[in-house]
Parts: structure tokens; C-alpha cells; sequence
């Protein structure tokens, strides 16, 4: 059975249960970080990963900034102001489960980081150059990663020195072949224009990738964030997929 691949939850709990509705019953979710900022539902989601099956979750850049383990001055003053809401609103237990997340995962197959396997939590991989020389900082076939919201895949083919830049298209189930990064996109603020919620689905059998993109209720959302608070700009980018 497909492994559940999420990321960039971003405390969006109604972007996470249409994206657990859509991919139905999964027996492994591995979950690439960013449990919490920017959303108004931060121990609902963190609580809604706990009870998943066979699961391994990984410490996002935002979850790090929670905990602080990264100085705030780092980020821009809206995901700051949510960052210090966040801190404010979980609960002590929610706030163990964050801090007891590890950094970067790894199996005979396939390398988990956030951000990119040289700087696991924080790098972003946002162009071909960068993205090439990030393969020398992993030695599985493939790696995953989040971090960026944007759903891609860099592939270096055999005797490359350069990846290439592939992005996927919802619902087509591609072939992996070794070596790739793959991104899945973010499940709750997508930034390709696309606002549909984004996660893809692994079978470690096939060697398959499938991206899916779902719909959830936008609106629902920035209400919540409205009355919490939370900045302005943060709800209109759920609306475009910014």
C-alpha cells in the first residue's frame, strides 16, 4: 500500500482532514514538517498527526521557531506575529510532541529532511543549481523534502552534472528513477497558484509517485484566522495558492 507523503501543514486543520479524506486509509504517513505557523489550528493538527499509522514526522523550520531553536529575526514580522501566537496557544504536551521531532530520516530507499538534506530544516531548493548540489549531501536513491510549497522533483540523471527541474501534474502516477528530490507541495498554504491542498502518495513496491491536489473549504479557514488575529496577508494567500 502507497505511503502517504504530507508537508507545510501550517496549522490548517481543515486543508489536513480533506487531505486525509481524499487519500483515504493509509497503513505509513510520513510527514516532512512544518506541523504548525501561519494557520489558526495548531494543537488540532499537531493532536490529528499523533494518531496516524506508522508514523514518522520530521521538525520543520516554523515548528523549530515554536520551540525556539531558530531566532524569529530570521523570518518576515507576519510569520513572526504567528510564530509568538503559536507559542502562546499550544499546550504543553503538543509543544513535547514538536520538540521531540528529529531533524532528517533516512531507510535503504529514501532520505527525509524539511528543508534539503545539507541543511535539513532551514535550506530551501528553489532552482536547479541548488538542488544539484544538495545530491552530494544524500546517498539513497531518492529524498524527500518540503519546505518550499511547491510541488517538483529534481531528477540527475546518470552522468549528469546538472538536475533537471520536472513538475508533476495532479493525479498522474510517475515512475521514480534514481536519483531524485521529490517534493510533495504543502497541505495547508500551497504556493504555486494553485490553492487546492497538496501531498502525494509513495509506493515503495512500484517505485510510483503520485501528486494529488484536493479542494477544502478557504473560506472556513480564514475566518477562524480573522478572529484569532493572525495576519491578513497569511489569509489571502490560502485564496491564490501564494
Amino acid at each position: 500500500m502507497p505511503i502517504l507523503i504530507l508537508s507545510d501543514i501550517h496549522a490548517n486543520l481543515t486543508a489536513l482532514e480533506a487531505v486525509l479524506a481524499d487519500a483515504g486509509s493509509q497503513e505509513a504517513v510520513w510527514c516532512l514538517g512544518d506541523l504548525v505557523g501561519y494557520g489558526p489550528d495548531p494543537n488540532e493538527c499537531v493532536e490529528c498527526i499523533q494518531e496516524l499509522p506508522d508514523l514518522v514526522c520530521l521538525l520543520g523550520n516554523h515548528d523549530a521557531a515554536v520551540l525556539g531553536r531558530l531566532e524569529i529575526e530570521t523570518f518576515n514580522q507576519e510569520a513572526r506575529q504567528a510564530v509568538l501566537w503559536t507559542r502562546q496557544t499550544l499546550t504543553p504536551q503538543n509543544l513535547e510532541f514538536l520538540g521531540q521531532r528529529i531533524e532528517r530520516s533516512e531507510n535503504d530507499q529514501v532520505t527525509l529532511v524539511h528543508g534539503s538534506p545539507r541543511e535539513p530544516v532551514w535550506e530551501y531548493l528553489l532552482d536547479t543549481r541548488t538542488a544539484t548540489l544538495n545530491f552530494a549531501y544524500f546517498e539513497t536513491p531518492f529524498c524527500f523534502v518540503g519546505h518550499s510549497h511547491l510541488p517538483l522533483i529534481y531528477q540527475l540523471a546518470d552522468g549528469h552534472r546538472q538536475a533537471d527541474l520536472f513538475i508533476p501534474h495532479a493525479y498522474q502516477k510517475l515512475q521514480m528513477t534514481p536519483r531524485a528530490i521529490l517534493n510533495p507541495g504543502s497541505v495547508g498554504q500551497p504556493r504555486d497558484h494553485d490553492p487546492r491542498a497538496a501531498y502525494a502518495l509513495f509506493d515503495p513496491d512500484t517505485l510510483t509517485w503520485e501528486l494529488r491536489r484536493v479542494e477544502y473549504d478557504i473560506p472556513r479557514v480564514q475566518w477562524r484566522m480573522l478572529q484569532i488575529g493572525l495576519p491578513a496577508r497569511h489569509m489571502q494567500r490560502l485564496s491564490s495558492g501564494w
